[in-house]
């Protein structure tokens, strides 16, 4: 008996708790939190739309973006890549798949400060240059790495 005590007040509070915080809006049931997307660019399927939707109309090439990913991808499936941009004031960092059916693969944007290290994993069909874009103080500076995507990691 008072363990069906203690579980029934157990779970009243929690229910309790659940609808103050619903009540003063610290969760919101309708209305996802997130940010704008670029929705042109990523149904784009032509690498040079989807570069034309972030705003880059001319590229400049930057040594100070290292593009860490590997050489021979023995798995299409999940490619790990890893964008740094050394540039200051880095603003958003875009990831374009040249080959991908929709090539452009990720944007993030960078809070003011913050540091300038982006990692995700890509889908690949088949062997293709991946380009890092840039944005910073208004400027878009570029990176490409070929990653070659082979069936059991057999170059």
């Amino acid at each position: 008996m008072k363990n069906l005590r203690r579980d029934f007040l157990k779970l009243s509070v929690g229910i309790c708790a659940t609808a103050a915080a619903a009540t003063i809006g610290l969760l919101k049931t309708g209305a996802a939190w997130a940010a704008t997307w670029n929705k042109e660019g990523f149904e784009s399927k032509a690498a040079a739309d989807a570069q034309k939707s972030l705003g880059a109309t001319t590229l400049i090439d930057s040594k100070d973006i290292t593009i860490t990913a590997p050489d021979i991808a023995e798995n299409g499936a999940i490619v790990p890549v890893a964008v740094t941009s050394k540039i200051p004031n880095t603003q958003s960092i875009s990831i374009i798949a040249e080959k991908n059916p929709f090539p452009l693969a990720a944007s993030f944007d960078i809070s003011a400060g913050g540091e300038a290290y982006i990692s995700t994993r890509l889908k690949m069909g088949q062997t293709s240059n991946v380009r890092a874009i840039v944005k910073a103080d208004g400027k878009f500076y570029t990176a490409i790495k070929e990653v070659k995507v082979t069936v059991g990691g057999c170059g």
